[in-house]
Order: structure tokens, then sequence, then C-alpha cells
């Protein structure tokens, strides 16, 4: 992805969203249904790959689910195992050759690859690779890891896929599949999510719970950091893959931002995460205020439980245009001003003269708060006090979402008094990172806050750049 189009409207993407089942006859449609489940976690594109055991088929393109498949396409995926993906990039462009599941045929016989994260040393390890002989056909990490399988030498899947996540760093949750198998694996820390369920005796792999719910499936609990999971015509087993990381680093912004409401991760729904993330908030940064408001759709929770906690009323101040469209694809700044200004609109009757609230679960560069501020002024708001419930996000995360500077982000170069001012806000606050581990009600050592505190779970380079394999 280009520099000038990384930014979707001033809010982080994460990278793709996983689905896979096993030994179901729907396997296709129930993968389908699912990616329309996880369709928040990428919009570029989508795809599928399935097998009847004898030969693999697949279909991906660019867009939404909606877009890309039709009841025939679908169809046309025949097989009792499918692998599904949506993908938003963070390291790659945004086009087809890079959207997934990535399928190849190698000596052992067909393979595809969905991957949701980030690889911190895949630039040097691809160089090595095109260096002894490797063709690439994509700008992905991902391509990386297929090639490292490729390589392995004359050994089983599970085995050749360890030693290609022996060579790379990073966070990831990987999903494989073969003409017999479904292969869950996740990186040591468990930064990046990745699920078990199970529907008709089936299992089925998938970033979030919420896919689960869309298709009948039952939870059955999350792969753990650093194991394989191997679901073939034996069950499902399970392989200790890598050690564990010194710690386990959960990204925190899964349940920020990230997922939907109705998805569980560790025990925890995310809705009620938000909701006492609004709570904390609210003891933290009381404000003398007539109504509370939160930016649609992730930060409603977290207002609801402001409000609740403030005893201010909440209202629906904001309303978002569910059908705008994937404008964000456009580069220009005017596009993106334009994309704001269609896509929420203020409620002028219940803002008028009051002193509002306005409760946002981030602020990554501050152009598109101070467009909101701006907004709700314009509807008559009295005052305007933007709550923020996260800590101030100031430092690139490596591991799956689309930061790369500390030149892109406000709260690394400005104070909060000095944001306040960039983006018109009476008053500017936001969660403490122990407010935000409260609410959660895990250690701070058992997440991934580094995009906070700059305490990455693992080491990163100041130089580490997501692009480079744009430029090899």
């Amino acid at each position: 992805m280009g520099r000038d189009t990384i930014w979707v409207a001033d809010k982080l993407r994460e990278e793709c969203g996983l689905f896979g089942i096993y030994d179901h006859r729907d396997a296709a449609e129930l993968t389908y249904y699912g990616l329309y489940a996880l369709q928040h976690r990428g919009q570029e594109s989508a795809g599928i790959a399935a097998t009847d055991g004898k030969a693999m088929v697949s279909h991906k393109d660019m867009g939404l689910v909606s877009e890309v498949f039709d009841p025939e396409t679908v169809k046309e995926l025949r097989g009792h195992i499918a692998l599904g993906h949506v993908r938003y990039s963070t390291t790659g462009s945004s086009k087809l050759t890079n959207a997934q599941p990535l399928t190849l045929r190698y000596h052992r016989g067909s393979l595809a690859l969905a991957h949701n994260g980030n690889l911190v040393n895949a630039g040097p390890v691809r160089t090595e690779l095109e260096a002894t002989g490797s063709i690439f056909q994509t700008t992905t990490d991902s391509e990386v890891v297929a090639h490292l399988i490729a390589r392995a030498g004359d050994v089983g899947i599970e085995e050749a896929i360890e030693r290609a996540l022996d060579e790379v760093r990073g966070g990831y949750a990987f999903a494989f599949l073969t003409q017999d198998k479904l292969i869950g694996v996740r990186d040591p820390y468990g930064i990046r999510p990745l699920c078990i369920g199970r529907i008709d005796g089936s299992y089925i792999l998938s970033s979030e719970t919420c896919a689960f719910d869309a298709v009948g499936a039952k939870a059955l609990r999350e792969v753990e950091p650093g194991e394989m999971v191997i679901i073939d015509g034996d069950g499902l087993r399970s392989r200790r893959m890598t050690p564990k990381g010194d710690r386990s680093a959960f990204c925190s912004f899964e349940y920020i931002y990230f997922a939907r409401p109705d998805s569980n991760f560790r025990g925890l729904n995310v809705h009620a995460a938000r909701k006492e993330m609004g709570r904390v908030l609210a003891r933290e940064h009381p404000v003398e205020a007539d109504i509370v408001t939160g930016v649609p759709d992730s930060s409603i929770s977290a207002a609801v439980g402001f409000a609740e906690e403030a005893g201010i009323p909440y209202e629906m101040g904001l309303v978002k245009n569910r059908y705008i469209g994937r404008t964000f694809i456009q580069p220009s700044q005017a596009t993106r001003d334009f994309s704001v200004q269609v896509k929420l609109n203020a409620l002028a009757k219940l803002i008028e003269g009051q002193r509002v609230v306005l409760i946002d679960d981030s602020i990554v560069r501050g152009t598109t708060s101070k467009r909101i501020v701006r907004l709700l002024r314009e509807a008559g708001a009295r005052e305007v006090h933007v709550r923020i419930s996260s800590p101030p996000y100031k430092c690139p995360c490596y591991f799956g979402i689309d930061t790369s500077t500390h030149g892109d982000l406000v709260a690394a170069h400005r104070g909060v008094d000095e944001i306040r001012d960039y983006i018109e806000a009476d008053s500017l606050q936001y969660l403490s990172v122990k407010g935000l581990t409260t609410a959660l009600g895990f250690s701070p050592d058992t997440l991934c806050l580094a995009c906070f505190t700059e305490d990455y779970p693992m080491p990163v380079m100041d130089d580490t750049d997501k692009h480079v394999l744009e430029r090899i």
C-alpha cells in the first residue's frame, strides 16, 4: 500500500480476518458467511480456497465479501475443507496479487495459506531467499512463509510449517489448508487472535468468535500462544510449535477498537470491556456536561459506560451512514474530508445548546477528531469535551496495525493540551494505561501495550519498515 493511502479517516486498520472449516458439506458456504461476520477486519479483498481431498480450487478478488462472491461462485468452490480471508494491507500493496488465501503447488502437493499480522523480519528473510533462487509473485510478508515451507525439505507439512515459522518474528495468526488438513498457528506471544469453534461435528478456525455465532457454531477455546492445532481425519490435536514468549502480549486494541462487540477473547466480552473502559474513564476524568455521545460504531459501548458512571444522559448525537462505500481507497485529502462529512451526521435537535461529552476510542492523527468537533459545534453544541477510551497512541505498531512512523501519530510529538487545541475541543483527556488494564482486568504483562508505552514484546528496530517489500 502506498504511504498516501495508509490512513482511513484517521482510524487504525487491522490487517485481516481468517475463517477455516474442516469436514463440512457446506464448507465454502459457511466460510462465506464467516467472512461476512469478519468484514470489519479487512475491506480491500476477499478470498476462499476449498478442497475435496483431491483438487484445490480458489476464488479471490478486490472488494467486499458481497462484491467478490455470488451464489454461483461459492457453489463452484467444491470441497469439505475451506479457508477464507478478508484483507486490509499493512505489508504489501492493495492489489489482486496480494489477495489471500495465497495458493501454491510444491513438491508435496497443494497448499493455501491465510495470514493475520505482520512479520518484522520479512525484508531480510526475503532478500536471502531471493539470493538463493526464490521468485516472489507478491509483495506480502505472507509469501515469505510460503517459500520457507516449500524449502523445508522432505518432511511433513506440520514440520515444514514449524521450520518456516522458526525463521520469522512478529505478531501472527496463520491458517493453512492442504488437501486433507486444516492447520492453525499463533505467534509465541499470542499477539494476534485465533479461535477454535465447532459445528455439526466440524471444527472451525476464526479470528473472532462473532463468526461462530454467524454460522451457528459453538466457541471452544483460543489457539494458545506458540501452539499449532492440526485438524484432520483424526480430529483436532495440538502441537507445541515454539516455546511461549517470556510473556503473553495479546493486542489491547482488539478490545479497544478492532473486534466486533459481540466477540469474546480470553473470557472477556468486547462490549463489556469497552463499557468498563468508559466507566473508568469517567472516574479518571469527570466533566460537567449535559449529554454524552459516542463516535459510531466502536465508541458507543464506552460512551454508554461513561454516561452511566457519570450520571449524564447518553444520546445518539452522531449518526453513521453505513452505505458510504469504500471511499478510503481514494488518496486525496479532499476525498477524505468529504467521506467524513458524508459518513457522520450530527443530530442538531439533540445537540443545540448542550455541553457535549464526545467519546472516541483513539486519536491517531487528529484530523478526523477536529472535523467531528467542528461538526458538533456547527450543530449548536455550546461546549465539546473529548474523552478518549484508550491512552495516547504515540508509538508505531509493527505487529499487524497500519501505523508506520512516529511522525504519523499526533500524540508522539504533541502533548494533551496541544492536541486539545489542535482538535479545537474545550477539554481533552485520555484513559490512563493503568485505567485500561484495570478495565480489562488483566495484568499489564499479559497485553501488548506498546503503542502506548513503547514496551514492545520483542525487539524491533527503530527503522523497521513495513513497506520494505515494495522496494526489494
